[in-house]
């Protein structure tokens, strides 16, 4: 791999930070770690300037050096002396994208609780992670073990390996825990979301912590526009300047950089976006916002009203009952709605991805009133049933309808359309950005960090999309030319999460 001189520097950076800390990556040699050698570094860059890939290559190299990584799935059992990496992502969607490109990510949530398996199936997970010899397990046979293998060998995923066997999340894992051992390393992707509690929180499980974040993002709700990683000493933030993806001439990147510029006005980038779709098919300025693209990928808006306005179009347009959900609909987890004395069963939730901000699509009801089916997207055991609470605002209304009303469980709302905001740290092949409401920001005049807002919501949306942009400029919808779907996502079998005293569905 041939690195930038920034990308070098950054590197080289990494390098002292984790041999002060007994990981000489140089030679492969790996220390005990001494107490007193914490260290915090943050790596920052604007989109396409190679974070990811810097990301990726130091934690290749930790493992050629012996470094254990750690997932959310399986930690095994402690050694002496022994190392261990964490890769990180605030959400179950940025964690899939780091996984597109090859990363064993996991959420910082599932660092943070581990699972505890049946020890019958446990012997299996130490087989597959090389820490005990092939076991004999009644019900399985020796070809469902070599299909568990050979999916592990490829894949880095004890659940998924077991899923192959043929076994159910609840047949090997029967409960979670908070972490008790702290770890060594962890590398933090799509930083710029962390606000200060959760960095503490990682500073305690980790004594050297790598932050990857764009400064150009939006700040976490609460920060007053600052980002968790701003107070750092500024020979511990490190920053790459060289953007690597623009050599690959990306439009997207090109629009995304020009906001840079202190003197450009709103109507002045509206012109650059049409004179890049103009020539290049990857944006597209359009009237109407596609609803068939917003199953999938929902639309990026700034204000809460029109969120609600192009979310009850979406249904109309699909002709979706008021009274009830259609398989197929797109949702977005806004938490978890449950008592203190049922900690253990928000562990489990949380656990399977249904946190707040994961976003999902609605597969039907449950058998069990308030139960429904769930697809969550970016998590590698996707499919899930679970009490729901299921709000669906509407326009003019101060009391959003609910189509699912558990006592308690999971809260989800609609996931057509999106706040910007909530945006952060996904990204889909093609993406509709809302320009009316980036317009309004720009003339409201609020800054954020010195910075004009709607330069911030512009920067964040346009860089979610991956393939192409598309720029909507009415509050139009055009009319779909089919229905909702749910046969593109894989297998519908859903292992059943219920309340403690409450029967499954």
């Amino acid at each position: 791999m041939i690195f930038s001189d920034d990308q070098a520097s950054a590197y080289d950076a990494v390098s002292e930070a984790l041999k002060s800390a007994g990981v000489d990556l140089d030679n492969g040699i790996l220390m005990p770690e001494t107490a007193g050698s914490e260290q915090l570094l943050a790596i920052l860059g604007k989109a396409g300037s190679g974070k990811t890939m810097l990301l990726a290559h130091l934690g290749e190299a930790l493992g050629e050096a012996g470094v254990d990584m750690v997932s959310g799935d399986y930690e095994g059992k402690r050694r002496k002396g022994r190392r261990t990496l964490a890769i990180l992502a605030p959400t179950n969607k940025a964690a899939s994208v780091l996984r597109a490109h090859g990363v064993a990510a996991t959420t910082i949530h599932r660092i943070l609780y581990t699972p505890l398996y049946d020890p019958e199936y446990e012997k299996i997970a130490e087989w597959l992670a090389g820490q005990a010899e092939k076991p004999e397990i009644e019900g399985l046979t020796a070809e469902a073990l070599e299909r568990a293998a050979l999916f592990y060998k490829s894949n880095r995923s004890i659940p998924g390996a077991l899923a192959v066997a043929g076994l159910r999340g609840s047949d090997f894992i029967i409960g979670w825990k908070r972490r008790d051992d702290p770890l060594d390393i962890g590398f933090v992707d799509e930083a710029s979301m962390l606000d200060d509690k959760a960095l503490e929180d990682l500073r305690e499980i980790f004594s050297t912590l790598i932050l990857f974040g764009d400064p150009a993002q939006l700040a976490p709700v609460g920060q007053s526009g600052n980002m968790a990683f701003d107070d750092l000493p500024e020979p511990r933030k490190l920053f790459l300047h060289r953007i690597h993806r623009q050599e690959k001439d990306n439009p997207i990147l090109d629009l995304a950089h020009a906001l840079g510029d202190p003197a450009l006005e709103f109507h002045d980038f509206e012109q650059m976006i049409e004179q890049a779709a103009a020539t290049d098919d990857r944006i597209v300025v359009t009237p109407r916002v596609q609803a068939e693209a917003m199953t999938r990928a929902p639309v990026l808006v700034w204000r809460n009203a029109t969120r609600v306005r192009l979310i009850n179009a979406f249904r109309t347009a699909f002709g979706a009952p008021r009274e009830m959900l259609l398989p197929g609909e797109p949702l977005i987890c806004d938490g978890i709605e449950l008592p203190v004395k049922h900690r253990k069963k928000r562990i489990d939730l949380e656990a399977r991805g249904l946190i707040k901000g994961a976003q999902v699509v609605y597969l039907g009801q449950g058998r069990k009133p308030g139960f429904s089916r769930l697809h969550v997207l970016g998590a590698e055991d996707p499919q899930v049933s679970a009490a729901t609470i299921i709000k669906i605002e509407m326009p003019g209304e101060e009391e959003p309808f609910i189509p699912s009303a558990a006592r308690m469980g999971a809260a989800f709302v609609h996931g057509a359309a999106c706040t910007i905001h909530k945006a952060q740290g996904s990204q889909w092949d093609e993406v509709q950005v809302f320009a009316p409401d980036i317009y309004a920001a720009s003339q409201a005049g609020r800054t954020e960090a010195g910075i004009p807002l709607w330069k911030r919501l512009a920067y964040v949306a346009i860089t979610r999309a991956q393939t192409r942009l598309f720029w909507v400029t009415r509050y139009m919808l055009a009319k779909p030319t089919s229905g909702l779907r749910t046969d593109d996502l894989r297998g519908l079998t859903a292992p059943v999460l219920a309340l403690e005293g409450q029967a499954g569905d």
